[in-house]
């Protein structure tokens, strides 16, 4: 695990697992947003895409489970509110290229997915805090995927509830 500067290619690479996606998925899908470090320009990240799938109904997961897996998607499992319903793409065993995250629509994953996402794009000290906090962290838990990403926990979840009334999500009107 490594934490590296933001790459130009990373929309494109979203764009394009996203569009497989929809065409395996579209019919179980309520939306699919690239999410994630990946997703913000200027922002340092590990080189795994963050894509989260919202489903209409968490009932669609098994149907889900089984197209995806066709496609190559390795299902991890539900990972409750650390992730919902995790799909990894890999390019070689333990090389992770793409994280699928599974969860309800307008749920409350789904909300925080993007209210971060958008909150890193439009702010840039927050951006920039971060940032910081990545770097520092990728180099203490280099090696520790789990550890690194626990250590940001605690900043993700105070910029979501202090700012979380100043945003609004896509479709929730």
């Amino acid at each position: 695990m490594r934490v590296v500067e933001h790459d130009l290619c990373w929309a494109a690479l979203a764009a394009d697992a996203c569009r497989e996606a929809w065409s395996v998925c579209g019919d179980l899908l309520a939306d699919l947003q690239h999410v994630g470090s990946t997703s913000v320009p200027d922002l340092p990240a590990k080189p795994i895409l963050d894509i989260a799938a919202a489903v209409a109904t968490l009932d669609a997961v098994p149907e889900l489970v089984q197209r995806l897996t066709g496609t190559g998607y390795i299902y991890r499992g539900d990972l409750g509110d650390a992730g919902g319903h995790l799909f990894v793409r890999e390019s070689s065993p333990d090389v992770r290229t793409v994280h699928s995250h599974a969860v309800e629509h307008k749920g409350t994953q789904w909300r925080n997915y993007i209210l971060f996402r958008d909150l890193l794009r439009q702010d840039a000290s927050i951006r920039r805090q971060y940032a910081e906090l990545k770097q520092e962290m990728g180099k203490k838990y280099r090696g520790d995927r789990e550890s690194y990403t626990a250590s940001k926990h605690e900043f993700i979840r105070g910029i979501l509830d202090t700012n979380e009334a100043q945003l609004s999500v896509p479709g929730d009107a």
